[in-house]
């Protein structure tokens, strides 16, 4: 399969656009001062007022057989031109709880089913580009309890998704995104943060912070 790779770019009016659109903001600053701001927004917001969610699944087993581990995926991303390691992700349709989204597209990019005995946990709504979009999302943490050994199910792209997955130990994520980034991969800033967050707890931990 060849890779994939922009082969042009032009502009593009709000009128033509599906997915997103530009606007300019008029604001009064903590000054009194009249300002403008550009902003991008995405279109497909729903009644929830969330946009999409990220999945961390925790993957387990019941037997031990596997370290504590989490899926992560491989996806081109046109606006970078490169393949960006992330977790598994996506929109919350209309009438979806963020939760609800999240366990639909990890089984849908991933194949692995949350463990439903188990409540997923959600984060608040957060923000990752404030000064350029109102873009907004939930991190929603799901268990995948597996029978013994490590199993790779089949995931259910759709068309035209190509999506590599990847598992990888807890303990190894940190040094795992970073050998990604030396290989000329971009890292998605959620994932990374997370995986310095966790890196950091284990040495607080174990007494070796700073």
């Amino acid at each position: 399969m060849p890779a994939a790779k922009i082969i042009s770019e032009e502009p593009l009016d709000n009128k033509d656009a599906k997915w997103i659109r530009l606007k300019k903001i008029h604001y009064t600053d903590q000054d009194g001062k009249h300002r403008l701001w550009e902003s991008a927004e995405r279109t497909t917001r729903k009644d929830s007022g969330i946009d999409g969610v990220a999945v961390l699944a925790v993957l387990r087993s019941k037997t031990k057989a596997f370290p504590l581990s989490t899926v992560i995926i491989e996806q081109y991303r046109p606006p970078l031109d490169n393949i960006v390691i992330e977790l598994p992700a996506g929109l919350i349709d209309a009438g979806e709880t963020a939760e609800a989204a999240a366990i639909r597209e990890l089984k849908e990019e991933t194949g692995y089913e949350a463990d439903l005995t188990t409540e997923p946990e959600s984060s608040p709504i957060v923000v990752s580009d404030p000064g350029m979009t109102n873009a907004n999302m939930k991190l929603v943490v799901v268990n995948v309890l597996l029978e013994d050994e490590l199993e790779t199910p089949t995931p259910h792209l759709d068309d035209g998704e190509h999506i590599v997955n990847r598992v990888v130990e807890l303990n190894q994520l940190d040094a795992e995104l970073k050998a990604y980034d030396k290989k000329g991969f971009v890292v998605d800033a959620r994932l990374s943060h997370f995986a310095a967050g966790y890196e950091i707890a284990k040495r607080i931990s174990s007494g070796a912070f700073p």
